[in-house]
């Protein structure tokens, strides 16, 4: 009797020991592989749950019945990230990071949208096709959700390529009373040129952002948002391969950027600022800089903070921005607007080099997107981007070239050089009359600047 007793307890504390390991299971995102691309797969949508207490443990959170997961928090704001298409199968490299950085910057649900099957394969016109699909799954989602009492405000859709779309899609369907869209290099073939129904615009949600790093491939050219960031000019970017015998990175790096820019701005350690301006020349050209004509707080920065700005950004419809990064993370970089005043009797056009020292560490740019101008009491200005912050800046170098070697060299003679920070809320750098013998540098202390027009 004793034996038979010990041993229904004995298997009743197993079959409950196995529940309690399948209920602590880790879910994963579907991987596949170049086979089922090529097969085509059959769309399959699954919802990973991650919070403060499973961040590095996924729950499948059920589209039926969403509110049996214990973890599944209502009062807390939810995110859903939404990747785009996988021609290979395989999982996002950056998803587990992505993920983690959300949860140490705020508590809340973040749900992954797992849409592999669907995403993968060779045909990405079928791709597309199921894109409104998935939109129409995470619909009837957030109805539930909003019918038992979540806050569609405080819900934040981010979307990568496709994924963008698919914010967009949702987003329309509750017209536009989600809180947040972030669009990462939303997708631009089967999009360009398609009329708003067709694809994301600003009116899907409260506040839109999107942003560009691949618009000449893969990407989206035109406005979708609210604000539009376009890194590095929205095209190539620094450290991507620019020849197809780099292989895959040639095609996917431009257009991953995106993704590892947003990323670094979660963390808020290196923030980037976006310049309202008309076009990527013009912002080169340091024609864009004046940040106290666009807000109270100046220019918006890029990414997960650019919310602060979205009141002021809502109420002027449509805003183009620009900045420029290094090509790796750190990205941000840190810039000087140049203002160059000389006193040449006869007109002389260049490029210029500049070197910041403190003498222990030192960041140099050159400017040659463009030759320069440097016309006789008229100021000429550019834009020049470090890749550091050196601070406090003790030594600066200068060297002009007209990049026409066989010509006798030229000489420039500067009134004024000036050297505004952007960033910091730092001094202005100056020096005065000071004479450039082209392809020789000139190094100089500078000294703060005079209370001058000239």
């Amino acid at each position: 009797m004793v034996c038979r007793t010990l041993c229904w307890r004995l298997v009743f504390v197993t079959l409950l020991g196995f529940d309690a390991h399948r209920a602590q299971e880790c879910e994963e995102m579907t991987d596949l592989d170049l086979k089922h691309s090529l097969s085509g797969t059959s769309l399959n949508v699954r919802l990973l749950l991650y919070t403060r207490v499973n961040v590095s443990c996924a729950q499948l959170l059920s589209h039926r019945e969403p509110f049996r997961n214990p973890r599944f928090n209502l009062s807390s704001p939810s995110t859903f990230l939404i990747h785009g298409y996988r021609p290979t199968g395989s999982p996002p490299v950056w998803l587990t990071q992505f993920v983690q950085l959300l949860l140490q910057r705020r508590d809340m649900n973040v749900i992954v949208v797992d849409w592999n099957r669907g995403a993968t394969n060779i045909n990405y016109w079928k791709v597309v096709d199921n894109t409104r699909k998935v939109a129409a799954n995470l619909t009837d989602l957030i109805q539930k959700m909003e019918v038992n009492g979540a806050n569609l405000s405080s819900i934040h859709m981010i979307g990568v390529s496709l994924g963008a779309h698919i914010s967009g899609f949702t987003g329309a369907n509750f017209n536009g009373r989600i809180g947040r869209i972030t669009a990462l290099d939303p997708a631009g073939p089967e999009f360009n040129g398609q009329p708003p129904s067709e694809r994301l615009d600003p009116s899907d949600a409260q506040f839109v952002e999107a942003l560009h790093t691949d618009m000449d491939a893969l990407g989206y050219r035109d406005l979708l948002g609210h604000i539009d960031y376009y890194a590095n000019g929205g095209a190539d970017q620094p450290g991507c391969p620019r020849t197809i015998f780099s292989g895959s990175e040639y095609f996917k790096c431009d257009h991953q950027r995106s993704v590892f820019l947003y990323m670094s701005s979660i963390s808020g350690s290196c923030p980037i600022t976006a310049y309202p301006c008309d076009s990527y020349t013009l912002f080169r050209d340091g024609k864009c800089m004046d940040c106290g004509k666009f807000t109270p707080d100046g220019c918006p920065v890029l990414g997960y903070d650019a919310v602060r700005w979205r009141d002021t950004l809502v109420q002027l419809g449509q805003t183009r921005t620009y900045f420029q990064t290094n090509k790796a993370s750190p990205f941000c970089k840190f810039g000087y607007k140049l203002d160059i005043v000389t006193w040449n009797q006869k007109t002389h056009w260049g490029y210029l080099t500049i070197k910041l020292s403190n003498r222990k560490e030192e960041a140099q740019v050159e400017l040659n997107h463009k030759s320069l101008m440097f016309e006789r009491f008229v100021e000429s200005s550019v834009l020049a981007q470090f890749d550091r912050d050196v601070q406090p800046v003790k030594e600066i170098s200068l060297k002009f070239c007209t990049g026409k070697g066989l010509r006798p060299r030229k000489k420039l003679r500067l009134l004024r050089i000036r050297l505004t920070p952007l960033q910091n809320h730092l001094r202005p750098l100056c020096r005065y009359d000071l004479l450039l013998e082209e392809n020789k540098d000139v190094t100089f202390r500078p000294i703060p600047c005079e209370d001058s027009n000239v």
